[in-house]
């Protein structure tokens, strides 16, 4: 469960990114974060790994106060987390294999659970068969679907998407989209900012639109709301 209460975030400049946000989002949700560019939701989706942190307000995630972690504790908190870019940020020397492993050497998982597991959330993106392939042999779809494989591979209770199908090509971004769909149906909560009308438009999810760093709109089964890409 994630919950914000009261928070506000103004860059030095006094640039207002965020003002007054109230959201909670359950454990199983599937919620697009959605908006004009520069309307504040890169801001929200860094403070939940505490890439930023607010000027004021609460944020807890599982019944945590994510704000109040030490530094030391800031990695075991984005640990628990899955974190997706647009840009996919794979180790380019490492193979597929290695670059989904990688997420478990960190925490010291032992080798057969994290052979056994690599393999398994290799399975689920549909590319078992390029284990061992490196990044540069691979189109962005095959890239990003290992980006979602390193993400998930530690049955993380959130994932967070920023973009994900903003560098792919439309049956690319609803092909990684299923992906999406089945990692959320094991009960894994799903927050994604994205610019993606038709993906949005079409998965019937809960939509928060942010508008001039706040919540314009908060529905169920919601819908894109904007012409095109902004």
């Amino acid at each position: 469960m994630l919950e914000m209460t009261g928070v506000s975030k103004t860059y030095p400049g006094g640039n207002v990114a965020l003002h007054n946000i109230n959201v909670r989002i359950e454990q199983g949700e599937f919620v697009f974060i959605v908006g004009p560019s520069g309307a504040g939701k890169s801001t929200f989706i860094k403070m939940l790994f505490r890439e930023v942190l607010p000027t004021s307000g609460s944020i807890r995630l599982n019944d945590v106060d994510i704000l109040n972690l030490t530094a030391k504790e800031v990695p075991y908190l984005r640990r628990q987390l899955g974190i997706i870019f647009q840009d996919y940020r794979l180790l380019p020397d490492r193979t597929v294999y290695d670059n989904v492993a990688f997420a478990m050497q960190v925490i010291e998982a032992p080798y057969r659970k994290i052979k056994r597991r690599v393999m398994n959330v290799l399975d689920l993106v549909g590319l078992r068969r390029r284990a061992y392939a490196k990044p540069n042999e691979l189109s962005g779809g095959e890239q990003q679907r290992i980006a979602i494989a390193r993400a998930i591979v530690n049955s993380p209770s959130l994932v967070i998407a920023d973009e994900p199908t903003g560098n792919l090509d439309p049956e690319t971004s609803m092909e990684i989209m299923e992906i999406f769909q089945e990692i959320n149906n094991t009960g894994t909560t799903i927050i994604m900012a994205t610019h993606d009308k038709e993906i949005v438009d079409s998965m019937g999810k809960r939509v928060i639109a942010i508008e001039h760093g706040e919540i314009v709109r908060d529905e169920l089964n919601g819908v894109y709301g904007y012409e095109s890409e902004q």
